[in-house]
């Protein structure tokens, strides 16, 4: 909408600009400068006798004029002079007769006041028009342009009762309500309540919906407005609309500010490459100074959410600004199904569907994420013709959320085949042998966007810590592809080429970062995943040197290699249980947890 307006502006000032030219262009065109014969030539004809009449024009503005000659061939030739009294001097002393037109009278309403009065309509029309489509009847654009962009709403339809999975966090926020409600059981008793909160977790844990939902239920008005929207690239425009902001938030005490993205404002000072007055330090400045400065904000609470709260300013975080930082972290297995269940009220489920079984599966997902699943579930349903939800339509939808859509109608090779069923056989061999990484919940050989096939686990709990043993074993679940490549043709592919990225980062990881090698110790090198910040990093030198950087490569190929031996041997020990997943990976592309489970039944008996 935004980017229309500016274009109406443009051309608004464009036919401004055309009108102007023409208005004055439109005065000069009673002289012509169109000229056949200059003066000098004209004297040459005269004297030659060539000249057998003429007729003279005098301009309005004497003594210059327009000249048309007779040629005694019959042919006519025009000019412009300066000084028509000496042509008509020339011609009496010639003795050739000429004829002057006399002096017509310039109508000044037609040419003058007549294009003016239209230029005015028309400009009068634009002004009308762009300031109709700006939205404001008051004020046009260029004079909202350091106005604020909240959107104000004065009755949220979303309560805490809406808030799944979040309960600790909704217990916290609930202070923020009270206080809203009951200003005076806090004031009396001397105590202040916190100015600003900021929610701080990944993208997709519910803050927005929690900032909503604290309005909703406190019943005040509710200012909402994204970081983003206070930069522009004219300074001084970020801090008017922090200023306009706020005074709207007077005006509606008590109300709630909430400021979403906020580090696209309040990120760290002194870190742009450009100075230290740029836009964005102009528009914190302002900001900090309306959250805690001289001015008196009672009742305004202002509320943000973020989730890089390492980048912003200190001065934003102390008491007085955001005393208080609630994090909304990803979900529980209990979370994750109050979140389902809110998410399928509206969708009729079929008798097989257990979001309880839905809840396990999707360890590490967000409320978005979760919300995103069910919508495909239904997708897939209304695909396949039916009124309600299956087991099947989530299965599938889960499998393309987080793999990636199941290609069948690619066409694939019988040798491609073998060696995709052999490398998903290894992996799945050791989730299920390994204490703490399985079970397995679905092995397939479909091409998916990302790869030739997938092994799928079940985790049965959400662990609070990542045990050194756990790390191991996952290092060994990723080489378990290659290594069965290994085992059974004897050579490799690049198929294994995502899973020893992941086992050289988590490799890494635990000698730079999480003090697990007793040769490395517990000293942090810092991880090779840590983002570089400009201006606050990029000049920092590397806190070891050559000997422990070399120190740390070994030990990370230490683990790699003992953690390959060790995989090799369980792959080795099951090896029929190998070849027996593949062939029937080969016969029905893909298996669900007890056709796998069989196979190690079968092979114990």
């Amino acid at each position: 909408m935004r980017q229309r307006q500016s274009f109406g502006g443009g051309l608004g000032l464009l036919i401004l600009a055309l009108l102007l030219f023409m208005l004055f262009t439109s005065r000069g065109q009673g002289v012509s400068q169109d000229a056949h014969l200059s003066f000098p030539e004209f004297m040459v004809y005269l004297e030659n006798g060539a000249i057998a009449g003429a007729r003279l024009s005098p301009n309005r503005e004497i003594p210059t004029g327009e000249v048309e000659i007779y040629m005694s061939t019959g042919e006519r030739e025009s000019f412009h002079v300066l000084d028509i009294r000496e042509v008509e001097m020339a011609l009496r002393e010639a003795g050739i007769s000429y004829s002057t037109e006399g002096i017509v009278q310039e109508n000044y309403f037609l040419s003058l006041i007549l294009p003016i009065a239209l230029s005015a309509g028309v400009l009068i029309f634009l002004f009308l028009f762009m300031n109709a489509r700006s939205g404001n009847g008051a004020n046009t654009r260029m004079m909202n342009f350091g106005r604020s962009r909240a959107r104000m709403s004065r009755a949220s339809d979303v309560d805490f009762k809406s808030v799944a999975g979040l309960e600790e966090e909704k217990e916290e926020l609930q202070e923020i309500v009270d206080f809203l409600k009951n200003p005076q059981k806090y004031t009396s008793v001397g105590a202040r309540i916190p100015k600003g909160v900021i929610l701080v977790g990944p993208p997709g844990t519910g803050k927005t919906m929690l900032a909503k939902a604290v309005a909703g239920e406190a019943g005040a008005p509710f200012l909402f407005i994204s970081g983003s929207d206070f930069v522009e690239m004219f300074v001084g425009v970020g801090a008017s609309r922090v200023r306009d902001l706020f005074e709207d938030a007077k005006k509606n005490a008590p109300c709630i500010v909430f400021i979403d993205e906020i580090d696209a404002v309040a990120r760290q000072r002194g870190t742009g490459m450009g100075g230290s007055h740029d836009e964005r330090e102009q528009t914190l400045n302002q900001l900090l100074v309306e959250m805690d400065g001289f001015s008196s904000n009672e009742g305004i609470i202002v509320m943000a959410a973020t989730n890089r709260v390492d980048i912003l300013d200190p001065a934003i975080l102390r008491p007085g600004r955001f005393d208080r930082k609630v994090a909304v972290g990803k979900p529980d297995v209990k979370g994750r199904e109050e979140i389902l269940g809110v998410h399928t009220k509206q969708k009729p489920l079929g008798e097989d569907v257990d979001l309880h079984r839905v809840a396990q599966t999707t360890s590490g997902f967000t409320g978005a994420d979760l919300e995103n699943l069910m919508n495909e579930s239904a997708i897939n349903a209304a695909k396949a013709g039916r009124k309600f939800l299956v087991q099947d339509d989530i299965d599938k939808a889960f499998i393309k959320v987080g793999i990636g859509t199941e290609k069948h109608s690619r066409v694939v090779t019988e040798k491609d085949k073998r060696i995709t069923a052999y490398h998903e056989a290894g992996h799945a061999i050791l989730f299920h042998v390994l204490p703490d990484v399985g079970p397995v919940h679905t092995v397939s050989i479909i091409p998916t966007g990302i790869g030739a096939g997938y092994t799928m686990p079940l985790p049965e709990r959400d662990d609070m810590h990542m045990t050194r043993g756990r790390m191991l074993q996952n290092i060994m679940v990723s080489l378990g592809g290659r290594i069965a490549e290994e085992i059974i043709f004897d050579d490799i592919t690049t198929g294994a080429s995502q899973d020893i990225k992941q086992a050289t980062a988590v490799a890494r990881a635990m000698v730079t970062e999480y003090g697990m090698s007793d040769r490395i110790g517990m000293i942090n090198y810092g991880g090779s995943d840590n983002e570089v910040f400009i201006g606050r990093d990029l000049a920092q030198a590397r806190s070891y040197g050559e000997q422990v950087a070399g120190a740390i490569d070994s030990e990370v190929k230490r683990i790699i290699d003992e953690c390959h031996d060790k995989a090799k041997e369980i792959i080795l020990a099951h090896e029929d249980v190998l070849h027996t997943c593949c062939s029937l990976l080969m016969e029905k592309e893909k298996i669900g947890r007890e056709e796998f489970e069989a196979l190690f039944v079968q092979d114990n008996a």
